[in-house]
């Protein structure tokens, strides 16, 4: 038994360097300045990093919203098709979830951009440098994730019970408002927590649409951290640990739930 346990040793040794050793750091150099809680009361005294915040909590929300919806419906609509459906589904969500970033951002440029195809032909107008450019792309990767993690949470849900509802009369609406979806609410809470966290974390995909200009937290962390101008590292620490703090709420209230169900 022993030695089976120290089979993990070299994972735990690595997840320590990964994670540990960054995370410690980042927490003890938030508490830099004259006094050591300074940051986080000019954090909280800012309007400049409260909209930050703000504005990242509500795109994360949306997003999470818009992306968890969607893939529910599309779980549902494949549900008792060609199983080759269900796969060509999850294909194109892994090859989505794994596009995002910097050639996704390049992607919807070369449509929606101020000169691309579509707003030429379709959107005159329309501005992609702006909150709603950065709700459409982040759109653009939740769906694909949630469809990835919803898809076969929905599969797995037993035939039997919708075969027993049919007989009894009830309606697909009725059965899935009432027992189904209530059914898998654990697993589709978790599958939310996990896609707020992701669109809490991204920077890549904001920072490449719009730059500085983007008004998220991580922006504003990369901002400090490698601007030239405004540089102050104990700033962007102590606004990690909040957006950390911000993020593991939502993860634990979900576990939480999680446990409670089961």
């Amino acid at each position: 038994m022993i030695l089976r346990r120290l089979y993990a040793l070299p994972l735990v040794l690595f997840l320590l360097a990964v994670v540990g050793v960054p995370l410690i750091s980042t927490i003890a150099g938030s508490f830099g300045g004259a006094g050591p809680f300074d940051r986080y009361a000019q954090i909280f005294g800012s309007r400049f990093y409260t909209r930050a915040f703000t504005t990242t909590l509500w795109l994360s929300a949306l997003t999470t919203a818009i992306g968890l919806g969607l893939a529910v419906l599309l779980a549902l609509a494949l549900r008792g098709r060609v199983p080759a459906l269900s796969r060509t589904a999850l294909v194109l969500g892994n090859l989505g979830a794994n596009f995002s970033g910097v050639p996704s951002v390049l992607s919807f440029m070369i449509l929606l951009g101020a000169n691309g195809v579509l707003t030429r032909l379709l959107f005159p107008g329309f501005e992609l440098y702006s909150f709603s450019g950065l709700l459409l792309t982040y759109s653009f990767f939740q769906v694909a994730l949630a469809t990835v993690l919803v898809v076969p949470v929905i599969m797995a849900l037993p035939r039997d019970m919708e075969e027993a509802a049919r007989l009894m009369g009830i309606s697909p609406l009725r059965f899935w408002g009432r027992v189904g979806l209530p059914t898998v609410a654990p697993q589709l809470a978790a599958v939310a927590t996990l896609l707020f966290a992701n669109a809490m974390g991204t920077y890549a995909t904001a920072f490449t649409l719009m730059g500085t200009n983007a008004r998220i937290v991580t922006v504003r962390i990369g901002e400090l951290v490698a601007g030239d101008v405004f540089s102050d590292p104990a700033l962007a620490n102590a606004l990690s640990v909040c957006l950390l703090v911000v993020m593991l709420v939502p993860i634990v209230l979900g576990q939480m739930l999680l446990r409670r169900r089961s």
